[in-house]
């Protein structure tokens, strides 16, 4: 068994060549936790031990102060060019803070540094020296098993899932038509090819047989013949594979087509069960994080992120409220969403941790100690994500307070929920990420209105009387006080804003004294009557 890769390790494995030890002990013997790459214009979050290449860190001053900036987040090693500065303060900064420095060769590439330290750091993470193989190809290799395919019949091949997206393509695409050059580039088949396919009944003939279908072409850039098989895993269609041929294929190849596509479902269920083992996981060990007590420290842990500040982040799709989480299509938004919010914040944040759990997709991104703009921090990571998404995925994102132990977790995490709940009601005055603090009053309203239908309390007072008026006699004596109160008493304003004459609100509004009644004099009236109205509002919604 080789050492753990240390500092030490390092030094003894690419000393010689690329790296010279200049403060720190050389026989550190603590593993590293990973290599980062320093930005002086957006600090990352470290994991504990890292080993930080200061690509751009050149004078004595700017390499101290980081080394003191490390030694808070409790790094292992700097790494700056050769040839490295010199002098009293830096080497106090080396020692004070504990952050061995150390200089790479002149000539050398940071990439190839980067890349030779996390190949050293992962030895070990590799399971079987053998990879696994399904019908002689490395299980989940969707792409081999379509470059097979196409040598068995000698034609260009795609794999594609349930909703005609393609997972995996052979070579020899230019030997199709732009039909298919199309849908190799979109990874999707163009939609007015779909309805085509829909229309002649041949995603049905698919959906009935297990044998291939011959599909004549039908112009329009759909030039070359198809014959397609369905992928299934006993009753259950998880796609198919499509081939463009020439001519319809004999019954040799129409065997092996057939052969071809039970070997394509191991490989799919081979691939879906792996994603699905490991998206379980991490979302049961997300959700207990997230529940607070005994557990979560352990599930903290596991996932890498204990000891840590974190921030909780959590996004829901628009509109999605209370539906059924088995549809299909929502049930997929939803997993590409996670997805997608997985892939931002590990690229920003290698330690952050993202799941779907429920129909929310909540993530733990770490936070470095001692910032002084934590949660803005966790704001501008919604922002820019949501604003990558754009309309795509039309998404919102609630973030709870960044969480400095086990025991906050819990309650960040239902800070992010009522500030969610918010955005994904309307009523967040077209906000698509909040904090609780920045939609407080109306997480309070919602909060009362879910006590008011527990209770089964109905409108009472002036507010029911007017409900029951408009109702019998076709008025509008409630949108009347509603405009009134949201102008602030301000009667012509209110006329404006309901498209009436002043002196016409002006009557109506004596109704809606006389009728409540209501004296609009009284402030405890007033507010009374507005809150009547908003928790109304709420629970028509």
């Amino acid at each position: 068994m080789r050492p753990n890769a240390s500092l030490g390790r390092v030094l003894d494995d690419l000393g010689a060549t690329l790296l010279e030890l200049v403060h720190g002990d050389p026989d550190q013997t603590v593993a590293l936790g990973g290599v980062v790459i320093h930005d002086p214009l957006d600090e990352p979050a470290l994991p504990q031990h890292a080993l930080v290449l200061g690509v751009g860190v050149g004078d004595a001053a700017s390499t101290a102060r980081l080394l003191r900036t490390l030694g808070q987040q409790e790094a292992a090693g700097l790494v700056v060019r050769s040839p490295v500065p010199t002098g009293d303060d830096l080497a106090t900064a080396a020692a004070e803070s504990g952050v061995a420095l150390l200089g790479l060769t002149r000539g050398a590439s940071w990439a190839q540094l980067a890349a030779l330290l996390r190949a050293l750091l992962a030895e070990g993470d590799v399971g079987d020296a053998e990879p696994q193989t399904l019908g002689g190809v490395p299980a989940g290799d969707l792409f081999a098993v379509a470059n097979a395919i196409a040598a068995l019949l000698d034609a260009p091949v795609t794999i594609e899932d349930r909703s005609s997206r393609v997972l995996a393509y052979s070579g020899r695409q230019d030997e199709a038509d732009p039909s298919r050059i199309e849908t190799i580039l979109g990874r999707q088949v163009p939609a007015r090819y779909a309805r085509q396919l829909t229309d002649r009944g041949v995603f049905g003939d698919l959906y009935r047989s297990d044998q291939p279908v011959f599909v004549e072409p039908s112009g329009d850039d759909f030039l070359v013949p198809r014959v397609a098989v369905a992928v299934r895993a006993g009753d259950e269609f998880l796609g198919s594979i499509w081939a463009a041929v020439r001519q319809p294929l004999n019954l040799d190849r129409m065997q092996a087509f057939r052969d071809a596509a039970r070997v394509v479902a191991l490989h799919m269920l081979r691939i879906r069960a792996g994603a699905d083992v490991h998206r379980r996981l991490r979302a049961d060990l997300l959700s207990t994080a997230l529940e607070g007590g005994p557990p979560a420290r352990d599930a903290l842990t596991r996932l890498g992120l204990a000891d840590r500040p974190v921030a909780v982040l959590g996004l829901a799709l628009l509109g999605s409220e209370g539906s059924a989480s088995a549809d299909a299509t929502l049930a997929t938004e939803r997993q590409r969403l996670a997805d997608a919010l997985a892939m931002h914040v590990g690229a920003v944040h290698p330690r952050s941790a993202t799941a779907l759990v429920g129909d929310i997709v909540y993530g733990l991104v770490p936070i470095n100690r001692g910032r002084a703009d934590v949660e803005h921090s966790a704001v501008r990571i919604a922002t820019d994500f949501l604003d990558r998404v754009g309309d795509r995925i039309p998404a919102v994102a609630g973030i709870g307070p960044v969480a400095q132990d086990v025991a906050g977790l819990a309650a960040a995490r239902a800070e992010a929920d009522r500030a969610l709940r918010v955005l994904r009601t309307g009523n967040g005055a077209g906000r698509r990420v909040a904090r609780l603090a920045d939609v407080h009053v109306e997480a309070l309203l919602l909060d009362l209105a879910d006590v008011v239908s527990a209770r089964g309390d109905q409108p009472s007072g002036p507010v029911a009387n007017l409900l029951v008026y408009d109702a019998r006699h076709h008025t509008n004596l409630v949108d009347t006080l509603r405009a009134w109160l949201d102008a602030f008493g301000d009667a012509v304003a209110a006329a404006a804003a309901m498209y009436v004459h002043p002196n016409t609100f002006r009557y109506r509004l004596r109704r809606v004294a006389e009728v409540g009644p209501i004296d609009l004099r009284d402030p405890d009236a007033r507010f009374a009557a507005m809150l009547e109205l908003r928790l109304s509002s709420r629970r028509t919604d």
